[in-house]
């Protein structure tokens, strides 16, 4: 982030500011409404190849040809290396019930290296004296050595090479473990992963391999993790509050392809992968262990959504068969947060985490008020969700059971259950949605939002942007300062989707997005790592004026700061916003850390991964209340701010509930 020192010195500060008009804010001392801690977050489900390819560090791009409802086994991104030839086959004696299908490697000749390459998630970022870490199944008679290298396709040499001794034998599967290190870094990611044997060890004129798989150094050193510059970079947007897994991805394209979490678990030989609904089959490498490995190791509370009985493709769940699946959503739990004694919780013990999870939030189904519709929508609120609540709260009454629709669904939501809104909207739809929360008793959480279309254009009938915009930024900060004025019955709010990859995706605004070697951080993201990175333990009544100026105030009891944030939408001829900011019981001279976020002049300038220019300008002073205790200063048009007294060096200190 570019760090920009105000034109002022903090001294005369109040004194630039005209107050004639001056919007004047004071800030009661008490009577607001405590938070939860959560309010920010995101939601993620493989979109975007945002799980396979983004977020999970697997570098070998269709590693073990799976076979799912909608997709077949491939030789997807496999390519032969000096002749070989490479075919599929199911073996009378598979690499498991789950991977039923192999790549048959066979040699055209009788000597010299033969075997095969992969192209990875387009491409692969190489770098040296970084530790590759990989692994490969064969079955054959073979003696001699197998060579694993990375290889720049650009110059032609190899990166990193490494020889293991063969132990294959012909009559059963044999795991072959290697590490991998660069002598040097690729010039860039056009870079391959290749695994070659001697042809004359071959004894039958060919081998079958299975689950080859190659990672790179991963986020907390963990085993089948997540990328280390994506996860860094969602841990920098300080997230509380993690929706997982979707979406459309936990629906599923039919009744018989939904997200089952039990085929997530275990060994990966033992995942039979999944049929992606985002038009790429998915591996399940990102189980259910890893996603709550990844909440434990950023912080984040789960929102964890069940499978409810309801398919993308219209497929409901009668009344008389919907108790398997409610049976399915309580294992779940259990697997979670029982005690590792119990049936699931055991399970997760041998899985190596026998200390509960913690889990408050479970969301029955995904939009229901969508797929399907109306029958959907109608069953579910007849008989799917009022089953599924009252078999959660009876088994466990501290769950915040959530509907997958909201009250502006039309659905007058049964207590003590919450529900889920989604908006994704142009900036004014956003702006205007300020107080859309004001008066709604109904505990609700923002399962997904983000600008997506442009003010004035056509909406669901056009495209999206390219990228999230600045104006679109500053919409979202709006939205968000109205849901933090509510969050005695806001749960959080979650951005969505949150990652993209740059090389096939189905949804062009993302807070991240990559390629192989590449991340980059959208305007959004800076917006909500301000937003984020000041939690309040309660909101405090303030006065109201709103528009061009919107606001919330509070205090976080944890570090003892008095907090404003807010946001400039369109104020007149775009000029500044002066303000007068009183918190009742601050002293005269009291400092708080004042931080301004603005953009280009253009609006609808974007952070592009073309460019690698950030557009996003962030200006950081310390001021000092007056005499009379007030806060004076002035916030440009199209502006994201945050006041705080009591700012942390280290904001992961901030939370309120750790």
């Amino acid at each position: 982030m570019v760090l920009l020192k105000l034109v002022v010195l903090a001294g005369a500060f109040a004194h630039a500011v005209s107050l004639t008009n001056a919007i004047d804010i004071t800030v009661k001392s008490t009577g607001g409404n405590a938070t939860n801690g959560h309010q920010y977050g995101f939601l993620h489900e493989d979109i975007n190849n945002s799980g396979d390819g983004g977020l999970y560090a697997e570098l070998i791009r269709n590693r073990a040809f799976q076979i799912s409802e909608g997709f077949p086994a491939t030789l997807d991104a496999w390519h032969p290396v000096n002749g070989a030839r490479l075919s599929l086959k199911n073996l009378a004696q598979p690499l498991s019930d789950a991977l039923v299908t192999s790549m048959n490697v066979a040699t055209t000749k009788k000597q010299g290296e033969v075997g095969f390459r992969n192209d990875g998630y387009w491409g692969m970022d190489v770098k040296a004296s970084k530790r590759y870490s990989g692994s490969f199944w064969v079955k054959g008679a073979y003696s001699g050595r197998f060579t694993a290298s990375l290889q720049s396709n650009i110059t032609g040499e190899a990166l990193g090479t490494v020889k293991i001794q063969s132990r294959s034998s012909s009559d059963e599967w044999v795991e072959h473990d290697f590490e991998l290190t660069p002598s040097k870094d690729a010039p860039n990611s056009n870079n391959t992963f290749a695994l070659t044997f001697e042809a004359a060890g071959i004894k039958e004129g060919s081998l079958d391999f299975n689950l080859i798989s190659l990672f790179p150094p991963t986020y907390k050193g963990r085993k089948n993790g997540m990328r280390n510059d994506i996860a860094e970079a969602l841990e920098q947007i300080h997230p509380t509050l993690f929706r997982i897994p979707g979406g459309n991805m936990l629906e599923g394209l039919t009744n018989k392809s939904w997200w089952n979490w039990k085929d997530t678990l275990g060994p990966l030989k033992d995942r039979p992968g999944f049929s992606g609904v985002w038009g790429y089959q998915q591996t399940n490498g990102l189980g259910l262990m890893e996603y709550l490995e990844f909440a434990e190791d950023l912080g984040m509370e789960l929102v964890l959504g069940v499978y409810d009985g309801l398919s993308l493709n219209g497929d409901i769940t009668p009344e008389s068969q919907l108790q398997s699946f409610i049976d399915d959503a309580l294992d779940q739990i259990e697997f979670i947060r029982g005690p590792a004694d119990s049936k699931w919780g055991s399970v997760r013990a041998a899985l190596g985490h026998p200390e509960p999870w913690t889990l408050r939030s479970v969301e029955i189904g995904n939009e229901d008020w969508l797929a399907g519709a109306p029958s959907g929508w109608e069953t579910f609120k007849a008989y799917r969700f009022p089953m599924f609540l009252d078999a959660i709260n009876r088994t466990y009454p501290d769950i915040q059971v959530i509907s997958s629709g909201s009250f502006f669904d039309g659905y007058d939501i049964p207590q003590p259950a919450a529900g889920d809104y989604h908006v994704y909207a142009e900036p004014d739809t956003l702006v205007s949605e300020f107080s859309k929360f004001d008066h709604i008793t109904t505990p609700h959480i923002i399962g997904e939002m983000a600008a997506v279309h442009p003010n004035g254009g056509t909406g669901w009938n056009g495209p999206q942007q390219p990228f999230p915009w600045w104006g679109g930024a500053v919409g979202e900060a709006v939205s968000l300062i109205g849901y933090e004025r509510n969050h005695d019955r806001i749960i959080g709010a979650a951005y969505a989707p949150i990652i993209r990859n740059m090389n096939r995706w189905q949804w062009e605004i993302t807070m991240i997005q990559f390629t192989a070697d590449t991340v980059t951080r959208s305007t959004s993201w800076y917006v909500w790592e301000l937003m984020a990175g000041h939690l309040m333990t309660e909101t405090l009544p303030a006065t109201s004026r709103f528009n061009p100026l919107y606001y919330v105030a509070g205090k976080n009891n944890k570090t003892g700061g008095h907090i404003f944030k807010a946001a400039v939408y369109n104020s007149t001829s775009g000029a500044d916003v002066p303000i007068k900011l009183t918190f009742e019981g601050i002293t005269p001279g009291t400092t708080g850390e004042l931080t301004i976020l603005t953009g280009p002049i253009d609006p609808y300038g974007a952070n592009s991964p073309y460019t690698g220019v950030n557009v996003v300008k962030s200006s950081k002073t310390t001021i000092r209340s007056d005499r009379n205790g007030s806060f004076q200063f002035a916030l440009p048009n199209l502006s994201v701010a945050v006041l705080d007294t009591a700012p942390s060096r280290s904001r992961r200190k901030n939370r309120v509930a750790e």
